[in-house]
């Protein structure tokens, strides 16, 4: 008797779809994913939308530290360390589908499915260079460039293969955290951006393929 084959396990169907361990949130408009200091026992993907990171400092000024968009993972820093609290809070940027992950079974399958084990270090691996890239870029480029990359970085470019994206409304206060500058400049550069056609914003923001010039001046 021929033993029945294991079916093929596939990551994009396990972080497509609820199951054991799995639950499927919709989050609205700046709903909290979860707050700083809370317990770290879950993993969450974003299947849709995009989550704001931030901190705290004691003295209770709050500091953008990045916005993360769909097929990334948020919190995962529950796995890969053994941090038993958040040190960071994640808020939903506009309405967004996640998938939440208990932390015993992203460890199981991380240990069980070399197919996805593959597929979060490649995430890892990313998000580490990622943050190279942005040490790197508040060392050497100017302000200009920083509010490029960050609108490009927001609009996913070169992802999903768009040459525009809508993204969701974004303070001029949190892009002027991200950058590392003045609420002002944003609003000289944004205009600057508007009058050479590099983006638009009608009520929402639409950011073109052009405004890769920004970055790759000298």
């Amino acid at each position: 008797m021929k033993r029945r084959k294991s079916p093929i396990f596939d990551p994009e169907i396990f972080l497509a779809q609820a199951g054991v361990g799995r639950t499927l949130l919709q989050l609205e408009k700046k709903q909290t994913l979860f707050s700083q200091g809370d317990l770290a026992d879950e993993i969450f993907y974003i299947q849709k939308g995009k989550v704001k990171l931030s901190v705290i400092s004691n003295v209770g000024k709050e500091a953008t530290l990045a916005i993360l968009g769909t097929g990334d993972f948020v919190g995962e820093e529950c796995v890969a360390t053994a941090q038993p609290l958040r040190q960071i809070t994640a808020t939903a940027l506009a309405a967004c589908t996640v998938l939440r992950i208990a932390r015993s079974t992203m460890v199981a399958v991380l240990h069980q499915e070399h197919a996805f084990s593959d597929t979060f270090v490649a995430f890892l691996l990313a998000r580490n260079a990622r943050i190279q890239a942005d040490l790197t870029d508040q060392l050497f480029n100017s302000s200009e460039k920083r509010l490029a990359r960050i609108l490009l970085l927001l609009a996913q470019f070169g992802k999903n293969g768009g040459t525009e994206t809508v993204i969701p409304k974004i303070s001029q206060e949190a892009l002027a955290e991200m950058v590392g500058t003045t609420r002002s400049r944003v609003s000289f550069f944004m205009n600057r951006f508007r009058k050479m056609g590099f983006i638009e914003y009608k009520g929402e923001l639409r950011i073109h393929n052009s405004l890769l010039n920004v970055v790759l001046h000298d």
